[in-house]
This record gives structure tokens, C-alpha cells and sequence, in this order.
């Protein structure tokens, strides 16, 4: 889980996201929106479009509302579970920097929501 986290952060950062404290030492990954052109209302609602849930969260000085935030804090633990190691957790992190840059960008968006889909499908929650 911790591994799998080292990887987002690194992969999200050499995107050019801000991560705050510049790393992380658990499984979460709080990023820093303030240099982008997207909230963290507006980031949770995009990357739940394309299947990857995260949540909004406010960071340090924060100047927006928690009710709109300029953060995201995603985490390592479900996707661990269900079978992903840092291949899959890389392209996870470079899909999230793909829908930071291409949000109003719909094509782009369907084509990410695709490999979302093809990606899950191969490590489904639930055997049944």
C-alpha cells in the first residue's frame, strides 16, 4: 500500500502536480491544486466521470471553501487490494494528471474513461 503511494506521488509530481509535504510516508497522497485551473469540487467530479474515485480536501492555507477546496486526497488501500502493483498504479497516477490538464477536453475524456475500464475489468472486487 505505502509502496503503491511512493509511486503516485512520484509519478503525479514529475507531471508537475503538487504534492503537499512533497512526498508521502503512508498511503495517501494529498495534491495541491492552487497552480492548476481546476478545484478540487471540479477534480473529484471529473475523475469520478472517467471511473476513479477520490475526494476533494482542502490543504494547508487553503483559500477556498471546504466546500469547493483546492485539493484532492486519494489513497492507496482499494486498489492494493484488488491486485494492482506500480505498473497499474502509474498509469492510475498519469490518467489523474491527464484529467487535470484535459477536463473540459471530452474526447480526451472518453478515451481515459476506456483505459479505466479496460484496466478494472482485468481485477474485478468481486469474483462472482
Amino acid at each position: 500500500v505505502v509502496d503503491n503511494a511512493k509511486t503516485m506521488c512520484d509519478v503525479i509530481m514529475s507531471r508537475g502536480v503538487d504534492v503537499v509535504t512533497g512526498s508521502t510516508h503512508n498511503h495517501i497522497v494529498l495534491i495541491d491544486l492552487r497552480n492548476k485551473e481546476i478545484t478540487g469540487k471540479e477534480l473529484e467530479k471529473a475523475l469520478g466521470d472517467v471511473n476513479i474515485t477520490v475526494n476533494k480536501n482542502a490543504v494547508p492555507d487553503d483559500p477556498r471553501s471546504p466546500f469547493v477546496t483546492s485539493g484532492v486526497r486519494l489513497g492507496t488501500p482499494a486498489v492494493t487490494t484488488m491486485g494492482f502493483k506500480e505498473e497499474e498504479v502509474e498509469k492510475i497516477s498519469n490518467w489523474i494528471c491527464d484529467v487535470i490538464e484535459n477536463h473540459q477536453d471530452i474526447s480526451k475524456m472518453d478515451e481515459i474513461t476506456n483505459s479505466v475500464i479496460e484496466l478494472t475489468s482485468k481485477y474485478p472486487v468481486y469474483n462472482l
